[in-house]
């Protein structure tokens, strides 16, 4: 009875994702919007960060380093809100009429290039028995043993895939 129950169990698996959380981000937008609208060395230059559709955003500004800086004001408030700044792509300032314009967007799901990166690293670096499998803009991890699950986190972790990964759905 015991064998019947195991082999109807499924291997331990996760999900490798990149999401961002969508009031975290809109938290650190509006908390940029403020120190903009507050801070002495923006004042009179019209400076504004705003949403651009669902995941744009669009920075204005009368110079191009209050433009800059005003990116950076943004990129401190994503950092102390725990998003990465990975999953932050920003453009350069462009001269629009009078103003400078940076288009920026964040960036979510796990795009095929980098999922089949992810999943060659883990059959390369990985312990053996590990199966990758990609699933839209995520990928599934699974193996027989939960301590070759965390070894993959780990390694996953420690490399650089240009974009913020979490990991979900361990069981």
């Amino acid at each position: 009875m015991q064998e019947e129950r195991s082999e109807l169990m499924a291997d331990p698996s996760f999900d490798v994702v990149s999401k961002i959380d969508h009031q975290e981000a809109d938290n650190a937008l509006n908390q940029a919007g403020k120190e903009l609208s507050q801070r002495f060395d923006f004042r009179g230059t019209n400076t504004t960060i705003d949403w651009s559709g669902e995941l744009g955003i669009v920075i204005k500004a009368d110079t191009e380093d209050r433009a800059k800086a005003a990116l950076e004001v943004f990129k401190e408030k994503l950092i102390k809100r725990d998003i990465s700044l990975k999953a932050l792509d920003a453009g350069e300032p462009k001269a629009s009429g009078k103003q400078y314009v940076i288009n920026s967007s964040l960036k979510q799901g796990i795009e095929s290039e980098v999922a089949k990166k992810i999943a060659k690293t883990i059959r390369d670096e990985g312990p053996k028995g590990i199966q990758a499998q990609i699933q839209g803009d995520q990928l599934r991890v699974s193996g027989k043993k939960r301590d070759d699950l965390q070894a993959v986190i780990a390694l996953l972790k420690g490399g650089d895939f240009g974009v913020a990964l979490q990991f979900t759905n361990y069981r």
